[in-house]
């Protein structure tokens, strides 16, 4: 079978328009102007838009939002075979969470720098994780080492009925 990159390309670029879209209509009702969708097999399974101010919820990004409606469309915590589309480029925490879910693509339209612009600026955060010691971090990292340290894994490595992932 033949993949015909033009057609992947108009579509990623109407997915992306759409997501744009999304973004604008969260910006205008009162959510963050962020807006993202999962695509499986040339079908959008998942569309979310930024919701943290409206949730109390500082996880609730479109991207990470959009992550959750597809795992709970498709039934499965992996995403593989997915696309994430997304109007802007993802803070750590959704690519962090992007990369846990399996996906096999990731598109973004605005950047870091874009978003800064308008007041969300996650470039602190992508400079915390590339180039600071955690000593240096705003917040306090300290590891405690305990002899039970791990005993979560030992009962899940001795859990038979166990779903890896």
């Amino acid at each position: 079978m033949t993949v015909n990159t033009a057609t992947i390309v108009q579509n990623e670029q109407e997915w992306m328009q759409q997501a744009i879209a999304v973004a604008t209509d969260s910006a205008n009702s009162g959510g963050g102007p962020f807006g993202a969708l999962i695509v499986k097999d040339g079908v959008v399974v998942a569309t979310a838009h930024n919701q943290v101010t409206a949730t109390n919820d500082p996880s609730a990004h479109a991207e990470v939002n959009a992550i959750r409606a597809a795992c709970r469309e498709l039934g499965t915590f992996i995403l593989e075979g997915c696309t994430l589309i997304t109007s802007c480029e993802p803070c750590p925490m959704c690519l962090s969470t992007a990369l846990w879910a399996r996906l096999d693509r990731l598109v973004y339209c605005a950047d870091r720098n874009d978003a800064a612009v308008a007041g969300f600026d996650d470039r602190k955060f992508y400079d915390l994780f590339e180039k600071r010691p955690t000593e240096a971090w705003p917040l306090q990292v300290a590891h405690l080492d305990l002899p039970e340290r791990t005993a979560p894994f030992d009962a899940w490595i001795a859990k038979s009925d166990r779903i890896d992932y």
